[in-house]
């Protein structure tokens, strides 16, 4: 009977010894998988019709778009990318411009900026420049971003990815941004390349905890 206790003792810390083995391998692979989305912003923009000291009639806006990849060791690959432009910002329905570059890889812990004019329409330029002339006032042109990546980690491609992104960027009755040093980043919810790996790991970890 002793010897039957004991040989239940040993079973019982060689499955504790498994479990917590595979707990720790299975957070070895989430570190070392794991994503970190692009980081997309507008790092400069100018509208010349709104520069008072110029009384420009080019209808076109210049915009510098950055796209940081900020995983250490993963690179990313970009579908095209399709930008869209909208004044005033609540006016989802009636976009002004659109601009669209090719598909690109990026490396780890790279970035690429890409810069450009891009020419708008049926922008109420009156309205826009009382706006930016305005105290304290700036008229805001909405920047929006659409594309898919997929992340490349070592060997391995991950599916792709949507990536839809956008934000409200401010111009001055000079054409210039408000805009900090870092410049203004295009933010959404949308994208949830996180996801993937994990559910995976910690499906196969619950299937060994079943076991």
């Amino acid at each position: 009977m002793a010897d039957s206790g004991d040989g239940g003792g040993v079973c019982c810390r060689c499955c504790f010894s498994f479990i917590l083995t595979s707990g720790l391998t299975a957070l070895f692979m989430w570190l070392s998988l794991r994503t970190s989305n692009p980081v997309c912003s507008i790092q400069d923009i100018y509208v010349p019709p709104l520069n008072k000291s110029e009384n420009s009639t080019y209808y076109k806006i210049y915009f510098d778009l950055k796209l940081d990849n900020e995983n250490k060791d993963k690179g990313v690959y970009y579908d095209a990318l399709n930008l869209t432009f909208y004044y005033p910002p609540t006016n989802r329905t009636s976009p002004i411009g659109y601009f669209g570059f090719p598909a690109f890889y990026q490396g780890h812990k790279k970035n690429a900026r890409r810069k450009e004019w891009v020419n708008v329409t049926g922008v109420p330029w009156a309205a826009a420049r009382a706006a930016a002339a305005a105290a304290n006032g700036s008229a805001a042109f909405r920047v929006d971003l659409a594309t898919a990546v997929r992340f490349k980690i070592m060997a391995w491609k991950t599916k792709k990815h949507k990536l839809l992104v956008g934000a409200d960027v401010e111009v001055d009755e000079y054409g210039g941004k408000k805009l900090k040093k870092k410049g203004v980043r295009l933010k959404s919810g949308c994208y949830r390349a996180r996801r993937g790996p994990l559910v995976v790991i910690f499906s196969v970890l619950g299937l060994l905890l079943i076991i």
